[in-house]
C-alpha cells in the first residue's frame, strides 16, 4: 500500500524562486535556498559585572584612594603636646627664644585664629606676628645653608628684625648678608640698606664704575649705592664728599677702594672748568621731530631747547651759527 506524504509548505522566498521542473536550476538559486536571511544586529550586547575581583596583591598605581599622610608638624618638640590655651600662654609670656615660639602663630591660624584675635589673646600685633614668622623662615634657610654657629647665635636674642630685612635675598645672599651684619654690628636700618643695595646691584649693570665693585661682597654692593648717591650732587659739595666717605667706610675690595679714593682726591679723569662745573660730557636735550612735520619745508632749522621758565629770550640770546648740511640743505643753529 502506498502512502503519500503531504507536501511541505514553501516559504515566501522559496515560493518566489522555485525553479521550473522543465529547466535546470541556476547554481546561484541553489545557494540562496541554503542561506537564511536574518537581520544584522545593531550592537553586540555585553554583560557588565558589578563584582570586584581581588588579585591578592595591589600596587599603589592601581589604588584609587591613597592613605593620607599628614605633613610633619612645624612646631618644636616641646610644644607639640600643648593645647590651644597652652600655646596662647607661651606667646603671651614670650616663654623661650623668639624663633622657637614663632611657629606657634601659623599653627593657631590653621585652627581658625585671625591676626586680630591672636593680638587680643597674646598682645603681639599683626605686624610683629608677620615679622616673627618670616624671620623664623629666614633663620631656617640659614641653618640649611650650614652657616657658622657663632654667626647664627648672634640672632638668637632680638634678631628677628635683622633677619626680616634680608628676606628678599637668595639663600647665598642671605648667608653673606648675615655675616656682614654680625661683623659690622648693623642695626635694622643698616640691614635694610644692605639688603636693598645687594638686590639693586645687578640692575645697575652698565653704570659708571660698576665693574670696579664686586657683586659677591655685600660691602661692595653697599659702597656702590653710596657711590651712586655721591654722583647726584655737585662737585665739589659737602653732600658729595659725605657720600664718598660713607662708601669708603663700607667698601671691601681693593679695586673699588682705589676708585673711591680717586674720586675723593679729584683724580676721576674728568675735566672741570674754573667755576667748578664739568666742562666735558654735558648732556643736551634733543627734541625729535615726527614724520611728516618737515615734508613740505624747503629748509630745516634746529634750535636749542630751553626751559619753560626761560621763554624766548633764552633762545634769542643763545649763540649760534647757520650752515648748510645734509640733503635738505637746512640751517643748523648751535649754542
Amino acid at each position: 500500500m502506498l502512502f503519500l506524504n503531504p507536501p511541505k509548505p514553501l516559504s515566501l522566498f522559496e515560493a518566489k524562486f522555485q525553479p521550473s521542473p522543465f529547466l535546470n536550476p541556476h547554481p546561484h538559486l541553489r545557494l540562496l535556498k541554503s542561506c537564511t536571511l536574518l537581520p544584522k544586529p545593531l550592537f553586540k550586547p555585553t554583560t557588565i559585572s558589578a563584582s570586584a575581583t581581588s588579585t591578592g596583591s595591589s600596587t599603589p598605581s592601581n589604588q584609587v584612594y591613597q592613605p593620607f599622610r599628614p605633613p610633619p608638624s612645624p612646631l618644636p618638640s616641646q610644644f607639640r603636646s600643648l593645647d590651644t590655651n597652652g600655646r596662647l600662654e607661651i606667646l603671651q609670656n614670650r616663654l623661650g627664644l623668639w624663633f622657637e615660639y614663632a611657629p606657634l602663630i601659623p599653627s593657631l591660624s590653621q585652627e581658625g585664629f585671625s591676626p586680630s584675635s591672636i593680638e587680643e589673646a597674646t598682645g603681639i600685633s599683626g605686624v610683629e606676628q608677620n615679622r616673627l614668622v618670616v624671620a623664623a623662615q629666614v633663620r631656617d634657610s640659614l641653618v640649611q645653608s650650614k652657616i657658622e654657629p657663632e654667626t647664627l647665635s648672634f640672632f638668637d636674642t632680638g634678631g628677628a628684625e635683622l633677619l626680616y630685612e634680608i628676606r628678599l635675598l637668595s639663600a647665598a645672599q642671605r648667608a653673606a648678608a648675615a655675616r656682614y651684619i654680625v661683623l659690622n654690628r648693623l642695626d635694622p636700618r643698616g640691614a635694610q640698606e644692605l639688603a636693598r643695595a645687594m638686590k639693586d646691584f645687578p640692575r645697575r649693570r652698565g653704570d659708571e664704575r660698576w665693574d670696579s665693585f664686586t657683586y659677591s661682597l655685600p660691602g661692595d654692593c653697599l659702597s656702590f649705592m653710596y657711590y651712586r648717591q655721591s654722583r647726584e650732587h655737585r662737585n665739589p659739595s659737602e653732600q658729595r664728599t659725605s657720600a664718598l666717605e660713607r662708601a669708603l667706610e663700607v667698601v671691601e675690595s681693593e679695586k673699588a677702594k682705589a676708585k673711591i679714593l680717586d674720586e675723593l682726591e679729584g683724580k676721576s679723569g674728568r675735566e672741570e672748568g674754573t667755576d667748578g662745573e664739568i666742562g666735558v660730557g654735558i648732556r643736551v636735550p634733543v627734541v625729535r621731530m615726527k614724520i611728516g612735520e618737515v615734508a613740505e619745508a624747503t629748509s630745516v632749522v634746529v634750535l636749542p631747547v630751553c626751559g619753560a621758565t626761560e621763554g624766548a629770550r633764552a633762545v634769542e640770546e643763545a649763540p649760534g651759527e647757520c650752515r648748510s648740511e645734509g640733503e635738505s640743505g637746512g640751517c643748523v643753529s648751535g649754542c
